[in-house]
């Protein structure tokens, strides 16, 4: 049986600003946690570039939400994780929870290296393994096209069971200040699967400007990135990776929302229309 943890705990939450981090920080200030919230300009300053932040940043927590950037799956996160664990148990850290990637061969490679370098001092570790975010339609990269009613990606015609940030946000809080998950993985997903020509209509349909999903080739891809200013290699290595995760292996829903909250995550239609609202408001 699950037991709250003493909520007054102190938490790091890392990559603090972003989609999942700030709703995370809200969440465990709202349920009494001190919270650290680790960014590169704030007040408890974190970079996943400078390893010679970490350790003060974990200084004195009792728990931390590992959210790593770029992604889990990059080049060098297995590392940084290995480093990032070893720091977290010299610094007494009792608990923490990592994000993943949904069917990412070598974000279980990252998972795996925080994990053994944390098996000796005895922290838990909780993973939880994400589908596409809802959001990154209307908070991240996709959001100005979609604006100007273009939704261009690689995704061909695959189905993706996209996640609402909340419901991930509400999971991740819960296997912080509640007992029982340590050493759990909880795969995690919204409770259907649309395909991205699905996406536009129901963003065309919450928003009122007609929205067209654009096909393209990873190839593609990659150029419309590098145009929008990213380096070569990181185009062509995100490029990759969306493609490879829009393949159709994570063409699947899972019960892990309802299995952590005890209730369903929320549907995309519901998303759309709140994000609507809230920028009508």
């Amino acid at each position: 049986m699950k037991t709250n943890t003493n909520e007054t705990q102190t938490v790091l939450v890392t990559s603090a600003t972003g989609k999942t981090g700030r709703r995370v920080a809200e969440r465990l200030a709202a349920r009494g946690a001190t919270v650290r919230a680790g960014s590169r300009s704030g007040t408890t300053r974190f970079d996943w570039e400078d390893v010679g932040t970490w350790g003060q940043a974990l200084r004195g927590a009792d728990a931390a939400y590992v959210n790593y950037y770029p992604d889990l799956a990059a080049p060098g996160a297995a590392e940084a994780m290995r480093t990032f664990g070893e720091l977290a148990a010299r610094n007494g850290v009792r608990r923490l929870t990592l994000l993943s990637g949904r069917g990412e061969p070598e974000a279980v490679r990252a998972e795996e290296a925080l994990r053994e370098s944390l098996r000796a001092s005895g922290a838990e570790l909780t993973v939880v393994r994400a589908s596409f975010f809802a959001q990154n339609f209307t908070e991240g990269a996709l959001a100005e096209g979609v604006a100007a009613g273009t939704l261009a990606f690689p995704a061909g015609g695959t189905a993706e069971p996209f996640i609402h940030a909340d419901d991930l946000a509400d999971v991740i809080v819960e296997t912080l200040a509640q007992d029982g998950h340590a050493g759990l993985v909880h795969e995690v997903t919204g409770p259907r699967l649309l395909t991205f020509t699905e996406v536009a209509a129901e963003l065309s349909a919450a928003s009122g400007v007609a929205v067209t999903y654009v096909p393209m080739s990873e190839g593609e891809y990659a150029s419309l990135l590098q145009e929008f200013g990213l380096p070569a290699p990181d185009a062509q290595w995100l490029s990759a990776l969306f493609a490879m995760l829009l393949d159709g292996h994570n063409a699947s829903v899972t019960d892990g929302v309802k299995r952590v909250l005890g209730r369903a995550p929320r549907d995309f239609t519901e998303f759309a229309a709140e994000a609507w609202r809230t920028a009508e408001a």
